[in-house]
């Protein structure tokens, strides 16, 4: 639940948001929900420029390139650089699920995202930075699915998944316990009632996007954007700061 002083509190805010395709869908729930809730009150700017926000503002911007995590990284840190004096109340980078694949090395890409967090918070000790999980795409399903499961065959989207999952548990284990984190893959992987959208392999449970939130697998349509939204409003609302 939010209050409506806490609805007030984060229209206060200044918040930057750097992503890609996923997070334009995010922000799109975002509106949505604005206009079934007056209550929620946030001026929405898409910038590049975040040394020039002047108030109180939720900015946003694609940064980097998909599949590259390390341009994203370096394109978010020299934006929050420039942005340093602005006090910016929080800042965070999404990763889309294409910038984490089957062949992906991990130990890479967090070290490149570690980097990139100490070397901001080295410049800003003030700015709260906010993690968040790599979101997932559809495991497939269905008839071809079962066959391949009986002949012993990869199921399409488990592997990249799973090295997601791998990713995912180092940014909880390393962050929720010094800052906020955002669990988008779990969001993603729940339903209304609850209920977890996951699969199986080599012994172990993985999470994978629900098939009802996307209409290509990926992306998130009308139901999965305004299901993301509404957690992820929730959660800036209920920071402690």
């Amino acid at each position: 639940m939010v209050s409506d002083a806490q609805w007030e509190k984060l229209s206060g805010k200044r918040i930057f948001f750097a992503h890609q395709s996923v997070g334009f869908n995010i922000i799109d729930g975002i509106r949505d929900l604005m206009k079934d809730h007056p209550k929620i009150k946030l001026n929405i700017v898409e910038t590049s420029n975040p040394e020039s926000i002047r108030g109180p503002v939720f900015a946003h911007a694609r940064v980097g390139s998909n599949g590259d995590p390390n341009s994203k990284c370096g394109a978010f840190a020299n934006l929050i650089k420039k942005a340093s004096g602005n006090a910016l109340d929080f800042a965070l980078l999404k990763f889309c699920y294409v910038d984490v694949t089957s062949t992906t090395d991990i130990e890479r890409v967090f070290s490149s995202y570690s980097n990139m967090v100490s070397s901001i918070k080295g410049l800003n000790s003030g700015l709260n930075l906010i993690h968040l999980t790599v979101p997932l795409r559809v495991v497939q399903s269905g008839p071809r699915a079962w066959v391949k499961s009986v002949i012993n065959k990869p199921i399409g989207g488990c592997a990249d998944n799973i090295k997601r999952a791998e990713y995912n548990d180092r940014v909880r284990t390393e962050y929720s316990v010094k800052d906020p984190v955002f669990d988008l893959a779990g969001i993603e992987s729940t339903f209304a009632d609850g209920r977890r959208h996951i699969f199986s392999a080599g012994g172990k449970t993985y999470e994978a996007l629900a098939p009802a939130y996307t209409d290509d697998g990926g992306h998130l349509n009308e139901m999965g954007r305004r299901w993301v939204a509404e957690h992820f409003l929730a959660f800036l609302a209920n920071l402690p700061t």
